[in-house]
């Protein structure tokens, strides 16, 4: 086992170092010039050679490639063309955001997620069965803005039961220790800002989870009626064992292999900013700093913001697989 750990970890190397090719020379495919971003339109000719100059724009791609290798290699991405600051500093200030909003919208797919499929798969062909079927088909197809529009009509217009956008209200101060609002009220027994806090993530993380919600049901609904056919699970039932035990005990699992792969997955691609849902209700992770981004043509935190994103997916690509290898010792590591 400790091999293979090794060898998924030695795999990242290359993976990243791909990354890193495709993103940066992909940037710079992108029409539009950092410098005269940076000093606008009616900047002089001179001005603008020097800033570029000073960013090294003037060198050829191989070299300013280089110098952005050396860069990474030591953890340095650069500094935001908008703000001059650091962008580690920036994605440290927005990246809590982003993995709290994503915990709580894995929380609610994975919950009820494989409950509905679970229960779906030991009531096939049930009103149960086609019904949440239904709704995961809706769940995958829904756009994100429209639900989310739609959930803030409903619950924050005219309902007022919870708070239209952002992380926090106003009046509410957390002392920050690990930029997770809920962990850090707990950590600090500050119970009127983890309430607040619970509030201002419910709409947005049940909005964010309702695409790996509907995957996750349909994933856990076939494989568990995969296994349910199998020879063991019939001579369980013929030796008078309660349906429960055989569902939950025995059936769930050997069943939970590819459910968990897909959650691992899932996980993965909503930690890289979860840009439609962040912008709606004025989440401040990487999503919107990442579309913020964009707009401004800041060249520099855009590649350092997907480096991040492509990173923390194939990471957690990793994880899933030995995760994976952990769960069914049948799987062979060497």
């Amino acid at each position: 086992m400790l091999s293979f750990i090794l060898r998924r970890t030695l795999a990242l190397i290359p993976t990243v170092f791909g990354i890193s090719v495709l993103v940066f020379f992909m940037i710079h495919l992108v029409p539009g010039d950092p410098a005269e971003m940076m000093l606008g339109e009616r900047a002089s000719e001179q001005a603008l050679k020097e800033v570029r100059e000073q960013l090294g724009l003037d060198k050829p791609l191989y070299v300013q490639y280089g110098r952005f290798l050396a860069r990474l290699a030591k953890g340095d991405l650069g500094r935001a063309l908008r703000t001059n600051e650091k962008i580690t500093t920036e994605i440290a200030d927005r990246f809590p955001a982003t993995v709290e909003l994503s915990i709580a919208a894995m929380i609610f797919a994975v919950t009820l997620g494989m409950l509905a499929g679970i229960l779906s798969a030991t009531r096939q062909y049930s009103v149960f069965d086609y019904s949440s079927m239904i709704f995961s088909l809706v769940g995958v197809s829904m756009p994100i803005f429209w639900l989310g529009l739609i959930l803030m009509i409903i619950f924050s217009v005219h309902l007022g039961w919870l708070p239209l956008s952002g992380r926090l209200s106003y009046h509410i101060h957390i002392e920050s220790i690990t930029g997770l609002y809920i962990l850090d009220s707990l950590l600090t027994l500050n119970w009127p800002a983890l309430k607040d806090a619970v509030w201002h993530i419910i709409m947005p993380a049940f909005t964010l989870s309702t695409i790996p919600m509907a995957i996750i049901a349909r994933i856990t609904r076939s494989s568990m009626l995969e296994v349910l056919r199998q020879d063991y699970i019939r001579t369980a039932k013929a030796k008078g064992l309660a349906p429960r035990v055989v569902h939950y005990k025995h059936a769930l699992k050997n069943a939970l292999i590819p459910v968990i792969t897909v959650i691992g997955l899932q996980f993965g691609i909503l930690l890289g900013g979860a840009i439609l849902t962040e912008t709606i209700f004025a989440w401040p992770g990487i999503g919107l700093w990442l579309l913020n981004a964009v707009y401004a043509r800041d060249f520099n935190a855009v590649q350092g913001g997907t480096m991040l994103i492509a990173t923390t997916f194939v990471t957690i690509n990793m994880l899933v697989d030995i995760l994976y290898a952990w769960i069914n010792p049948r799987i062979k590591v060497s």
